[in-house]
């Protein structure tokens, strides 16, 4: 259990989470995260990271019970930079990531797919932000990086799932397969990434994040915090508590 690292070929580093039951991340396996990706970028011999999960989904976000458990906000402070460094840690990563998805990609899994270079997908994934029934906001900068801005902020409003197939006719899904194909379809397209000269992939990198139109930290970073008003209120422990349902305004 946790946030392994391994080397399955030549110039690509495997980066394998693992929380079970559905891989909702407490705050130290944010930072866990972070780490493994920054790690791994910053090794020589690595030209392509690829970030996947163990068991029924690829990410169901925070550990929504850890916040529960804290009376005050030392939990939620540290679940707010800790996925804000994770989601950080694969944006700078100073080599290609590719995000290998299965199953459910809710909440925090938004903000580390998001900020991927390339996704690969299984048949079966889902990806969703339900934050507003979760009592916080969030990874919206994320997700506009998938979809378009108006079916954005329906799924944002809503909380409803988007399907791979779905994803992949938006153009921000590379592949969609079968779940059993999933890592090897994400591994063939790491080792032809990775073929490539290390120093010029770096390069490229840092150019491509150079002309986003969108500084994804700054603006992940505003949207939390309106997360920190909503639990400062009370909003967010009602929401909590009856999982989204209309409650008084």
């Amino acid at each position: 259990m946790g946030v392994s690292t391994s080397r399955p070929t030549a110039g690509v580093a495997l980066v394998t989470v693992d929380f079970p039951p559905v891989n909702a991340l407490p705050v130290k396996g944010w930072y866990a995260l972070a780490d493994a990706v920054r790690t791994a970028g910053r090794d020589p011999d690595v030209r392509c990271v690829v970030l996947t999960a163990e068991g029924r989904g690829f990410n169901a976000g925070v550990d929504i019970k850890e916040l529960q458990r804290d009376p005050g906000h030392t939990s939620l402070i540290g679940a707010n930079s800790g996925c804000a460094e994770a989601f950080a840690a694969v944006y700078e990563c100073e080599v290609p990531v590719v995000a290998a998805v299965g199953g459910h990609c809710l909440g925090g899994g938004i903000g580390l797919v998001g900020n991927a270079d390339a996704i690969v997908a299984a048949e079966d994934a889902v990806f969703g932000l339900p934050e507003l029934d979760r009592g916080a906001l969030g990874a919206a900068t994320h997700l506009a990086r998938l979809v378009p801005q108006h079916l954005m902020r329906t799924l944002y409003y809503t909380s409803r799932t988007t399907t791979a197939a779905e994803l992949h006719a938006h153009g921000s899904v590379w592949k969609v397969v079968p779940r059993t194909e999933l890592l090897a379809a994400a591994l063939e397209l790491a080792a032809e990434i990775a073929a490539k000269d290390g120093s010029l992939l770096r390069l490229a990198k840092a150019a491509l994040n150079g002309i986003d139109p969108v500084d994804v930290r700054r603006s992940y970073r505003f949207e939390q915090g309106f997360t920190f008003e909503a639990n400062l209120s009370g909003v967010a422990d009602r929401v909590r508590d009856t999982f989204g349902k209309e409650g008084s305004a």
